[in-house]
C-alpha cells in the first residue's frame, strides 16, 4: 500500500516542476541556460536564445519590482471569490535578468505603482491553491528619507 509520500506530484512531468518543488521548499527557482546563461521564464525545454537543452534552475531572492498590475473584480476561480477585488502583480526580478513572474498582492495597496519594490512570501499548498505551494507578493517597506 502506497502512502502519501509515494504519490507522484501532478506536475512531475512538466518543464516547470523544479519551480513548484522550490516553492514547496521555500525557494524561488528560475530557469537559466547553462550554456549562454540567459534567464528563461516561463520555463522551456530549451533556451530561446542559443537553442541549448542544458537548462538549470537557480535560486533567486524573492524580491522584485512592480512591472505592471491589475485589479480583478470578477471571480474567475471559485476558490478566490471571497477575495474579490484583488490585485495581481507582474513582478520583474532584477536578479534574474529581468524575468517577470505573476503573483497575488497581499497586504496593503498603499504605494502600489509601477516600479514599487516587492517582497515575496511562500505559502503552503492548500485546497484554495489546487494543493500547490504559492508565492505571494507584498509591497516592501519604504525607508524614510
Amino acid at each position: 500500500m502506497a502512502n502519501e509520500r509515494d504519490e507522484v506530484h501532478p506536475f512531475s512531468d512538466r518543464v516547470d516542476h523544479p519551480y513548484w518543488e522550490g516553492l514547496g521548499a521555500g525557494e524561488l527557482r528560475i530557469q537559466r541556460c547553462a550554456g549562454c546563461r540567459r534567464w528563461s521564464w516561463p520555463a522551456d525545454w530549451r533556451c530561446p536564445a542559443c537553442g541549448g537543452y542544458d537548462m538549470t534552475w537557480e535560486q533567486v531572492e524573492p524580491v522584485g519590482r512592480v512591472y505592471s498590475w491589475i485589479r480583478t473584480h470578477l471571480s474567475f476561480v471559485p476558490a478566490y471569490a471571497e477575495l474579490v477585488p484583488y490585485v495581481n502583480v507582474l513582478v520583474e526580478l532584477p536578479q534574474a535578468g529581468g524575468a517577470r513572474i505573476m503573483g497575488l498582492l497581499t497586504g496593503t495597496e498603499e504605494g502600489l505603482r509601477i516600479g514599487a519594490q516587492l517582497a515575496g512570501s511562500f505559502r503552503p499548498a492548500s485546497p484554495r491553491t489546487a494543493d500547490l505551494p504559492v508565492l505571494t507578493w507584498s509591497l516592501a517597506e519604504q525607508v524614510a528619507a
